[in-house]
């Protein structure tokens, strides 16, 4: 089916003196949605006549969040190219993976990555045709954009199913996937969003979330742009950012992981900030404690939480304002042109969902999509409950992924490193509680006799380079032996039991 692309275009000739984007690492710097279509033409002309990029093609970056990040997924719109924003927090050997699974023409990067790119070159030798560097320093410098016009690109047909953006997940064996986000699927969360969360063109949103992740790119960013609205972009978290901006009233709308909203509620301003102008404060990508709803309410603070995954929206559900404080961590009902149900008798199962939100598949993975995908439901893996309202809240995980800060941390991945040291004879990595991220990965490891003594450093060194640093264990126990089931497989109930235990 076919579809707009150019939400930009269309933006710039409804309103183009209409904010759009506030550069908070640029002095605040503002930018009209006129000016900003200008720019992105001026990028996309660049990328098709500097770099050949033409439809269909990748364009990787690598850079911690600033507004080039989102001139390239919107310049990618207008040439029909896909969009592969890469998670810095990765290693160079995680992302060489990565690169080598989508073959990008280019790859932009910041100067704060620049170290990673030089490895990625020396990884990847040939995969990549083209670095482009965000500052002057090496490469071709992306500033030569700026040589290109500002003239309309010629319109191009693209159908709902065209990819758009390629973001990186995971899979249950730890192996690299990417979902693959359609100019159909981020249009529906667009308008599913706008229409069930009350979104219009008044509305400004904190951007401090990773443009890596769906939840930087989708929560609010894309939707706003949808409804004509705007984001203040930050270059990360910074507790004192985000009281600056929300006490000088500048934004509306507030998304962010709960480890996020447990830093502001330790900081000393927290009790003195005003929050009576903020339509929306949501949080997401990891269940949040009661303590963070609770000091919130008190505050007067509509907290909310909600949920989504890469490969859905990531706006699934929406709580009515009615029941917020009733019903504390629950995510409400289906937005509007969102399905879901629960696989299981009763009102518990496994959370399936079913909507034009849902990604494609995963890139070049039809095995984990065919296993991802049951008759159109996307199996989500999340176990959920349905009360007699209705609505929906998230209990657990059928999956063995530990949530950590709104990181997913695959135990299989981190065994694996871990299992290459000559000290360990067995190792299995499970989530232990932490008040402060959620979960963080635990080892429980049989040592290898004769060998040196086992130590929670020693195991962040086999790390060091090859796993991102919240992959790493933050607790080590010592077991004789793991406990297997009658299968022999890993018993890993009888591993969180021993966890407790110790």
């Amino acid at each position: 089916m076919p579809i707009e692309s150019d939400w930009l275009l269309r933006r710039a000739e409804a309103d183009p003196e209409a904010l759009a984007l506030v550069d908070a690492a640029r002095g605040g710097q503002r930018l009209s949605y006129g000016a900003w279509n200008a720019r992105v033409n001026r990028t996309a002309h660049f990328l098709r006549d500097s770099l050949g990029i033409t439809h269909g093609e990748r364009v990787a970056a690598l850079a911690h969040n600033c507004t080039e990040l989102l001139d390239l997924l919107f310049a990618c719109a207008k040439l029909g190219a896909i969009f592969q924003p890469l998670n810095w927090r990765l290693s160079a050997p995680e992302l060489a993976l990565l690169v080598s699974d989508a073959a990008p023409r280019a790859l932009v990067y910041g100067p704060e990555l620049r170290p990673t790119a030089q490895a990625l070159r020396r990884m990847v030798p040939g995969v990549l045709p083209h670095y482009v560097a965000l500052d002057l320093l090496e490469d071709l410098p992306f500033a030569a954009r700026e040589a290109h016009p500002d003239a309309e690109l010629p319109a191009l047909a693209l159908d709902c199913g065209d990819p758009w953006v390629l973001c990186g997940t995971g899979g249950s064996t730890g192996s690299p996937k990417q979902a693959v986000l359609t100019h159909g699927s981020m249009q529906a969360n667009a308008q599913n969003t706008v229409a069930s969360w009350g979104l219009d063109a008044s509305d400004v949103a904190l951007l401090n979330a990773p443009l890596f992740h769906t939840g930087g790119l989708n929560v609010f960013t894309t939707p706003l742009v949808y409804a004509g609205g705007a984001s203040v972009v930050c270059r990360g978290f910074d507790v004192e950012q985000v009281f600056d901006q929300v006490q000088r009233g500048a934004v509306s709308l507030l998304f962010g992981v709960p480890t996020m909203f447990l830093e502001m509620q330790r900081h000393p301003r927290f009790e003195q900030v005003d929050f009576a102008r903020l339509k929306l404060v949501i949080s997401g990508g990891a269940p949040c404690p009661p303590p963070v709803f609770e000091r919130f309410f008190a505050r007067g603070v509509d907290f909310r939480t909600g949920y989504g995954l890469t490969e859905a929206g990531p706006n699934n559900f929406w709580l009515p304002p009615e029941q917020v404080r009733r019903k504390p961590g629950a995510v409400g009902v289906p937005v509007s042109g969102v399905e879901a149900r629960l696989d299981g008798e009763g009102a518990q199962g496994e959370l399936l969902l079913r909507g034009a939100h849902v990604c494609a598949g995963y890139w070049n993975c039809p095995e984990e999509t065919a296993r991802a995908f049951d008759d159109g439901w996307l199996r989500t893996g999340d176990l959920a409950e349905r009360d007699a309202d209705g609505h929906f809240r998230i209990v657990g995980r059928l999956k063995e992924v530990i949530l950590s800060g709104g990181e997913n941390v695959y135990p299989s991945e981190v065994e694996s490193v871990l299992s290459g040291h000559a000290a360990v004879a067995e190792v299995a990595v499970i989530g232990a509680p932490d008040s402060t991220w959620g979960e963080v990965p635990h080892a429980l490891v049989v040592a290898r006799p004769g060998c040196a003594p086992l130590t929670l450093e020693l195991l962040h060194r086999v790390c060091e380079g090859r796993l991102a640093r919240y992959k790493w264990p933050r607790s080590l126990q010592l077991l004789p032996a793991l406990p297997r089931t009658a299968a022999g497989k890993v018993d890993r109930r009888a591993l969180m039991a021993a966890r407790s235990a110790s």
